[in-house]
């Protein structure tokens, strides 16, 4: 029965990795704004520095760079972890607990994705979530 939790773990790693290489894209085309409003908004959000105290000032262009480049991060963990474990031959007990661990966190990320953004990281993020529920409940784990 290994092979069935093989596909699961599998689906789960390349979830994980389409989810941060799609994620990664927004690095590499800056916003073009198509009109005089997103001109502006584009134009604020990149040069408009807040004093966040200590002498940092960052623009909300700055700050969701930080917080984009985590999220691609924990996306490229998981899988390296999920590869790690399958490659070394983890046992199902330690399996089950760290699976049980990333069903939360992704389902938690999953969630957010789906009340605070649009289709393509609720997409990604759903089809994680959904690997990794099918890993937990539905696989057989290595004994």
């Amino acid at each position: 029965m290994l092979s069935n939790f093989s596909f699961w773990i599998w689906g789960t790693i390349i979830a994980q990795l389409l989810t941060a290489f799609f994620h990664s894209l927004s690095f590499i085309s800056p916003a073009k704004p198509r009109n005089d409003m997103e001109k502006q908004l584009v134009e604020i959000t990149t040069k408009y520095k807040l004093d966040m105290g200590g002498g940092i000032k960052r623009s909300f262009y700055s700050l969701f760079i930080g917080v984009s480049s985590c999220f691609t991060l924990i996306f490229i963990l998981g899988a390296a972890l999920n590869w790690y474990f399958l490659k070394a031959g983890i046992n199902g007990e330690v399996w089950k607990g760290f699976l049980l661990i990333q069903l939360a966190t992704y389902g938690i990320v999953f969630l957010l994705q789906v009340k605070f953004t649009f289709l393509p990281p609720v997409i990604v993020t759903g089809l994680v979530f959904l690997f990794l529920a099918g890993t937990y409940f539905l696989a057989t784990l290595p004994a």
